[in-house]
């Protein structure tokens, strides 16, 4: 679990905020290795992946969260769900926060898509799908519509490509991932994220 903290002042006149971000537990999909970002085939959570579901529930037993945002990936609304069993929190799904669209390589194993991104630059898009550049321009507007909503603490479920470019983004020292991206390729990529995005879309 990450956590981010924004718009704090020393005396206090702009309002606290935090960020906890989570990425979705286990899903079969996960299990299988296989790509799964297709809305009409999204899969659930596999038994492991409740546990750690219900994990976060614990972590987070005594922190008042007043938003929840989840993607439209069922995986992420089902952690969500059970990590904020019994509370009232609102749940919101954004978009701008789904997996990268895979296109023809949807359901395909994940050495696939390694092999495809090895062979192509960030701008390319996937068959059919989208290119990471067009991916991390859209979590930047996702965010961007988050900060604007104003709201105290914030949950975040998201996908393991979101939170890395955004820890990756908020800690550019840090060694970047995935791991079978180079350096200067996910650079490029984050680079594309944080210029010129507009603030809405």
């Amino acid at each position: 679990m990450t956590t981010k903290v924004s718009g704090t002042s020393v005396d206090g006149s702009t309002p606290f905020r935090l960020f906890i971000f989570a990425r979705h537990g286990e899903s079969a999909a996960n299990v299988a290795s296989v790509l799964s970002t297709d809305l009409s085939r999204s899969v659930l959570l596999t038994e492991r992946g409740r546990a750690q579901a219900c994990a976060l529930r614990a972590q987070l037993a005594n922190v008042p969260i007043d938003l929840a945002v989840c993607s439209r990936l069922a995986r992420t609304r089902e952690t969500i769900t059970l990590a904020l069993e019994g509370r009232p929190v609102p749940i919101v799904t954004e978009p701008g926060l789904d997996e990268v669209q895979a296109g023809d390589l949807d359901g395909k194993p994940m050495q696939a898509y390694w092999d495809w991104l090895a062979k192509h630059a960030v701008g390319d898009r996937l068959p059919h799908g989208e290119s990471l550049v067009n991916a991390l321009r859209r979590y930047a507007n996702a965010l961007s519509r988050l900060l604007a909503r104003e709201v105290p603490v914030t949950l975040v479920v998201t996908h393991e490509l979101a939170l890395r470019s955004i820890v990756q983004a908020a800690a550019p020292d840090l060694r970047p991932c995935p791991a079978r991206i180079s350096r200067k390729r996910f650079r490029t990529c984050l680079a594309s994220m944080l210029s010129g995005v507009p603030h809405s879309a």
